[in-house]
Formats: C-alpha cells, structure tokens, sequence
C-alpha cells in the first residue's frame, strides 16, 4: 500500500532507520532490532544515504548517530523536524562534547538518547539490548513531535548558557530487568497523618519527553514559587548537566539533588540519576536524602520513590503533578500523595508526547484533574 510516494508497512509492524557512520554500530544495531520481530529496519551510512531511504519509505523511528560525514546528526535532525517530525532517538558516545550535544539533541525534538560507549561499544550495546529495544519502543509510541520543539524565546534564553558545560550521555541505570521492585524495597508507606506545615513544595514526575515538558513548565514560573521536587527518568551523569541548563533559562534555582539540600521557595531540586532520591522532614522544613538501593519500576531514580516519600512527610502539604512517559512509574505513589490529602494533577493525553505514566495514574484514581502542559505553571501558581 502506499501513501504518497511512501510505502507504508503494516501497523503491527515498527520500521527503524539506522543511521551511523559506523559499520560496526550498524551492525549490531540490526541484530539487536532484528531480535524483536516487532520491528522491521534499515540502515544508512550518513544523513544523504538516508534521505534516499526515506524517499522510497518513511521511517517510524530514526536512530541517529551524532558525528558523521557530510552532515551532522543534529543538522538532520533539525531537517526531519522541520520537514516531517518523526520520532528520532540519538546513539550518541559517554564522552563530554558528545553528552552535551544530546541535551542539544533533546531540545531540537529528539525523543531520547542511547549512550555508545567510545570504547567496547559493540560488547556494551549487546549487553543493553533489552534497553534499546525499550527506548525504540517508546518512541515509536510518541505523538506530539512538532510540539518537542523548543519555541525561539527558550532558544534564545539559551544564548547565556555557558558552552564548558558537562553532560552525561548516560549509563544503563535505567534498562529493564527481570525482577520489577516497587517502592517498597527502598521506603515504607506513611504509618500515621502528616501535620501541616508552613512549607509547601510540589513534586513532579516525568519520563519520555519530560527534558521539553519540564522546560516548558519551569520556565514560566516566577522565583518566589515553592520549592520543587522533580524524577526526570535521566542516566547518573546526565541530570546534572540538565539541571544547569534549566538554571541559566528559569527565574527559579535549579540544581541536581543533594544529600541535606533544603527544599525551600524559589529552587528546584533535580534527582540524581542513578541514585532514588526522596524527600524527609525536620521540624516545618523539608530537606534531601539520596538512596542507593534496586530499580523501582526498573528505574532509578524512580518517580514512586519520590512521590511515596511526599505522601509519608508532606501529605496535604504537597502538590503531586506526573507528566508525560512510558510505563507506570510514579502511579502508585502519586495515588499515595493523593490519599493523604494532598492535591494532584496530570498531564492530559493530547498534549503527552507518551501518554503512558500520566494514563496509568488516572486509571489507578491517582489524578485528581487532567490538565494540559501549558496549564501546570498556573496550577503551580495557584497552589
């Protein structure tokens, strides 16, 4: 069947462009998505190559390399999403220039980043199969793609941001594993009513397309907000990097959790990935703890780790907020901050890049209203 000049596949099947200069790469990569018979796939040595696939057949997912001859990943990128978005998962090396341009990757429209190790890579990429199987997955499940795109106020806050900046590309704190752990294995249930407090503070959880939907929230906020907690499904040397980007474009502080941080108006509080983070309570304040421990919901951080512990130390003085992603993490824990009398709110599904996490909430009677993205820095406000 074709659409246009495109053929289009069966809708049960996910077709996947590989495009990296490496033939190794390449390679692997096609034996890792030919495991899964969900997927059917081709490859490209450079952008120009691709571009000629993509004339015969459009892709549902693009995996793209970052350098490569001829064009640059993030050139192509910038191309496809001005001319098409379609969702595009970057392969990019653990090293700095290379984790930098995948935070600059995410804010052009990129849904996700796999981390290439620079060396060993074909031995480390088989190994976090099951991983880049989850993350293609996903993707192919995003809508809203147009909408990823940073508008030209965020980009040009941006021309401050300082170039030496640090980003991760990630680590594999996030790959599925066989056994699922829930909250449970790192922080008990609350055993009694939390009294009032004089501080307020918000916790926010989010996964795929979360690094666009924070910025978007976050950047609307004035500087005397209340203090916010936030889980953004991120590998360990990443959210740092995320952090300090946010902080050069918010009136608000923003910085990476820390073990005995306050939670105090006017900052916001990044987990560290591949560490839980979760919050606790001295007095009327809230303070940071950083907790090693198993994946919950085969994340760490993990957003029900985060949102039990406000259920145990803020109840009623929180506001629970859980936006677009895959899976259910933070379900549980947001329906937790719910019943100890606290308000809640998720992201409605025509404005999700996945409605995955913020739909599980619902259906667990987690969410006490449905609210578009461009609602939340109002809601936040009001609280």
């Amino acid at each position: 069947m074709k659409d246009g000049n495109f053929v289009v596949e069966s809708k049960d099947k996910i077709h996947v462009l590989i495009v990296d200069d490496s033939a190794v790469i390449r390679q692997v990569m096609t034996e890792i998505i030919k495991s899964d018979r969900q997927f059917v796939l081709d490859s490209a040595a450079d952008p120009i190559f691709a571009m000629r696939h993509m004339e015969k057949q459009w892709p549902d997912v693009i995996v793209l390399d970052v350098e490569m001859p001829r064009m640059d990943g993030i050139t192509f990128l910038k191309k496809i999403m001005s001319e098409r978005p379609t969702p595009v998962v970057m392969c990019s090396t653990l090293t700095t220039a290379g984790a930098k341009t995948s935070l600059d990757a995410l804010s052009a429209g990129a849904i996700d980043v796999i981390p290439k190790p620079k060396a060993g890579a074909k031995a480390a990429l088989m190994e976090e199969n099951k991983f880049i199987l989850d993350r293609i997955r996903s993707a192919a499940k995003a809508k809203n793609i147009k909408k990823m795109i940073l508008s030209p106020r965020t980009k040009s806050a941006r021309l401050n941001e300082n170039p030496e900046t640090s980003v991760g590309a990630g680590t594999n704190d996030n790959r599925p594993v066989n056994r699922k752990f829930s909250a449970d294995a790192v922080l008990s249930k609350a055993d009694r009513p939390v009294s009032t407090s004089t501080d307020k503070i918000v916790a926010i959880g989010t996964s795929t397309g979360g690094t666009q939907a924070l910025e978007v929230v976050l950047t609307a906020l004035p500087a005397n907000c209340p203090g916010i907690v936030v889980v953004q499904h991120m590998p360990a040397q990443f959210t740092k990097a995320f952090a300090d980007r946010l902080n050069t474009i918010c009136a608000m502080e923003v910085c990476e959790g820390d073990e005995g941080q306050l939670v105090v108006p006017g900052k916001v509080i990044i987990a560290p990935g591949g560490k839980h983070m979760a919050i606790n309570r001295r007095g009327t304040h809230f303070y940071i703890e950083i907790v090693d421990g198993p994946l919950v919901n085969r994340h760490k951080p993990s957003v029900d780790v985060l949102f039990r512990s406000v259920a145990k130390y803020a109840g009623k003085n929180a506001l629970g907020i859980i936006m677009t992603g895959m899976g259910d993490d933070g379900a549980k824990g947001l329906k937790e901050i719910k019943d100890s009398g606290a308000h809640t709110l998720g992201q409605d599904e025509a404005t999700c890049i996945v409605y995955g996490m913020p739909n599980e909430a619902f259906k667990a009677g987690a969410v006490e209203r449905q609210v578009p993205l461009e609602r939340f820095s109002q809601e936040i406000i009001k609280f």
